[in-house]
């Protein structure tokens, strides 16, 4: 019975572990294609994508797909209208 606690608890505890890490995205989890495209989509950051060492976060796969393409363009952006919208 023991064994059977201990893995459940390994269990939620990994389950955490990796909802903590599916909320850390750059932009508070706006989606960074809906972004580069002038969209604020919230986003729980399960689909995420890694560029220079930051975690992307968005809203669908195809969005994933399409900034992947090319992330520099697409990340500039991003960045330039996040700015704009987020002030302070």
């Amino acid at each position: 019975m023991l064994k059977t606690h201990t893995l459940l608890a390994a269990a939620l505890a990994l389950g955490l572990t990796t909802a903590a890490y599916a909320a850390t995205g750059e932009f508070n989890n706006l989606c960074a294609e809906g972004l580069a495209q002038h969209k604020q989509i919230k986003t729980d950051c399960s689909i995420n994508g890694s560029y220079q060492g930051k975690t992307y976060c968005f809203g669908s796969d195809n969005a994933k797909e399409t900034f992947m393409k090319d992330p520099a363009t697409h990340l500039t952006k991003a960045e330039a209208f996040y700015q704009k919208e987020h002030r302070g």
